[in-house]
């Protein structure tokens, strides 16, 4: 077999490729999704569910791929990933109605969940010294952040220009570049003792999820009080509780329960669950509120999102900043304060709000995003033994998919019919409420994630989880 020669930073742009690709591929749908409701004629919950169904995949499988790369091969995995990804992409672009849609935007969901965790595992083994290392995750973030910025706007023209159609067609080009260079120079390797793949913990995750966003997508649609609704809930339970009492009895758990007994990993969870349901109901809604009842173009959209996006990619390094000097404390208070302030400011949204007052409100919630990030991560991961850190930040990534998808989910139902247009701004109202009350949990747990009392469960999480470890290699 042909050795390949290590190139740290060639290998680190090869998955920044990958982050580009999922990442935009995010805000370039949100910026078509009042263009494919006319050209499909889809619903809200329709539109819903084009953003879920990706979501939901990925939030669900996430924690599951990197033991897949782990154990078969993390090139292997990567390209297999790339390669569904893209073949999903040319799919959507295809899709003759919404079902279809929605069906292909699962199989790209399965080809996402084995890139981005697989990514950052190649660039952690790749990159041994810690300041090179850390140097390499920062580029990762603010290529995220980049592409976070880009996608509206590639969107909105090529949606534009071409038609929704075309924002999938980004992908192959990129898809196809990312494959060839990983086989010419991204080395293979496996983990020593990979982790053991927990398919019944997977399945009840997956039903969880899945049966949770279903109820609350088609609730107001089916009728709350239906048996299908009910029945839906009632798996969620069955399947959270099968959950709890399964996974403790596992040598290699899913997700290990102990992680939960920390207080600053609980409030990492949380707060990346309110965050991420924020943002992507806060996408959601306001690029149906720019392009249906303002009567914007998709690029006039994409330019009105660019403030908050900006925003965003400015305060994730300051944030990283104050996190090294202070601790996470005041991140997630500056984070959870602007989240609320510009949720306020969206409660009272017209449809002839002054476009300044609500860029505003965009540039204000992008600042409170921009620095929940890095706190996020470093408070789920801080304090845990080394052998853990992986799981405790593949944890903190499934918390965000999780809010993501949720986000939609409640922000869409909370809206209202798509047919009620006029009346769309004031619908919005009640979930700008709730994002205010997620502002809330925030600044109160980044407060209370930072007491010596909180310090003092995340010590006794971590000997709990040392003790596991050293029985288990007995």
């Amino acid at each position: 077999m042909r050795q390949i020669k290590p190139r740290p930073g060639l290998i680190l742009a090869i998955c920044c490729l990958s982050l580009l690709m999922v990442a935009m591929d995010v805000t370039i749908v949100n910026v078509a999704l009042p263009s494919i409701h006319h050209d499909l004629r889809a619903s809200i919950s329709g539109l819903q569910w084009v953003i879920d169904a990706y979501t939901m995949v990925v939030a669900s499988l996430l924690m599951m791929a990197g033991s897949m790369a782990d154990r078969f091969g993390r090139r292997r995995v990567f390209q297999t990933g790339m390669a569904i990804f893209m073949l999903g992409s040319l799919l959507c672009s295809l899709a003759p109605n919404i079902h279809a849609l929605i069906a292909f935007r699962v199989l790209q969901a399965l080809g996402a969940t084995m890139l981005n965790p697989v990514a950052m595992s190649i660039i952690v083994n790749t990159f041994h010294e810690p300041k090179a290392r850390a140097r390499a995750i920062g580029i990762w973030g603010a290529v995220a952040g980049v592409s976070m910025a880009l996608g509206p706007l590639i969107g909105g023209v090529l949606t534009q220009s071409i038609g929704w159609r075309s924002i999938f067609w980004v992908n192959l080009p990129i898809g196809a570049a990312a494959m060839m260079l990983a086989t010419l120079y991204i080395p293979e390797s496996k983990a020593a003792q990979p982790r053991r793949v927990d398919p019944v913990g997977q399945t009840l995750v997956f039903i969880a999820l899945a049966m949770l966003t279903y109820a609350v997508i088609e609730g107001p649609h089916i009728g709350w009080n239906t048996p299908v609704i009910a029945g839906a809930f009632t798996l969620v339970v069955l399947a959270i509780v099968s959950l709890l009492v399964y996974e403790p009895r596992r040598k290699e758990p899913l997700i290990d329960l102990r992680f939960f007994r920390s207080a600053p990993f609980s409030s990492a969870t949380v707060i990346a669950i309110c965050s991420f349901s924020a943002f992507s109901g806060f996408l959601f809604l306001n690029t149906i509120y720019l392009q249906e009842v303002r009567g914007y173009s998709a690029f006039q959209t994409g330019l009105c999102t660019l403030p908050m996006a900006l925003a965003t990619i400015l305060c994730s390094p300051l944030s990283g900043r104050l996190l090294g000097t202070h601790g996470t404390r005041p991140s997630l208070l500056i984070s959870g304060m602007a989240t609320a302030i510009s949720a306020v400011m969206l409660t009272q949204l017209t449809a002839t709000t002054p476009l300044g007052l609500l860029l505003v409100s965009y540039v204000i919630f992008g600042i409170g995003f921009g620095m929940v990030n890095a706190p996020i991560t470093n408070t789920a991961v801080s304090g845990m033994p080394k052998a853990q850190a992986g799981l405790a930040a593949a944890v903190a990534s499934t918390s965000r998919q999780v809010g993501a998808s949720l986000g939609v989910a409640i922000a869409g139902t909370m809206a209202g019919a798509m047919g009620v247009l006029r009346n769309f701004p004031q619908a919005t109202h009640p979930f700008w409420w709730l994002v205010v009350g997620g502002g809330a949990v925030v600044v109160f747990l980044g407060w209370l994630s930072s007491t010596s009392w909180a310090h003092g469960t995340r010590r006794h999480a971590a000997h709990l989880l040392e003790e596991a470890s050293s029985g288990a290699t007995v």
